[in-house]
């Protein structure tokens, strides 16, 4: 699967699991609140006020966030017997101050931290592949890799065999390929091709050896 802003979640299948809109007025409230403080004065009763009143909405959408990202996790974990993900460096991506409200709002390291161990209550197994894994630039279809994909294309059609892609499906399909790969047999993913299967992806598994529904999440 992806992980992305306007949808949360991309799966394999072609599902996509959006942020949810009540966010949106929290955050609009929080502005208004913040815009409230800044006018009183340090101190005072009011300012008092104010600022109870931020950190209470700040401690609002804390809890939303949490609260759907555990009922989201919950929900893919229990109809999946292996969900793949990339190692995505969110602690590096945050660092871009035009993203970092988004992606930290959308709780993307919180999503596969809930989804670890809760692939090992429900004995599932969690695949992850590594970052630099071309997902979202590899056609699905024939493999082609393009050398260019900037974000703001969500579509695109591969120069060999013409298929249109959508960016974050065709990048789970990608994702879920490679983490068959690695589960079977330890197949390395990186571009280089590297024979350590560190660099190719890490690895949470299970010991349920069942034949195995999976689905991509990224």
């Amino acid at each position: 699967m992806t992980r992305g802003i306007t949808s949360l979640v991309t799966t394999s299948d072609g599902e996509k699991i959006a942020n949810p809109k009540n966010f949106k007025k929290l955050y609009k409230k929080l502005r208004l609140a913040h815009k409230s403080l800044s006018r009183k004065t340090k101190g005072s009763n009011n300012y008092q006020k104010a600022r109870l009143k931020v950190a209470r909405i700040y401690a609002k959408i804390k809890d939303s966030r949490l609260d759907y990202t555990h009922k989201l996790t919950t929900q893919l974990i229990r109809e999946n017997q292996m969900i793949v993900v990339e190692d995505l460096a969110v602690k590096n991506m945050v660092k871009n101050h035009k993203l970092a409200r988004a992606i930290s709002g959308a709780n993307w390291a919180e999503l596969v931290r809930q989804l670890e161990y809760k692939a090992e209550w429900y004995g599932r197994e969690l695949v992850k592949i590594d970052r630099y894994f071309p997902s979202s630039k590899r056609c699905s279809n024939c493999g082609h890799i393009v050398e260019k994909l900037p974000l703001d294309i969500r579509e695109w059609d591969c120069p060999e065999c013409n298929s249109h892609h959508d960016r974050d499906i065709n990048a789970s399909i990608n994702i879920l390929t490679a983490g068959l790969a690695v589960s079977v047999c330890g197949a390395t993913v990186r571009p280089e091709g590297r024979k350590s299967r560190r660099a190719g992806a890490k690895k949470q598994k299970a010991s349920n050896s069942d034949a195995r529904e999976s689905r991509a999440v990224s």
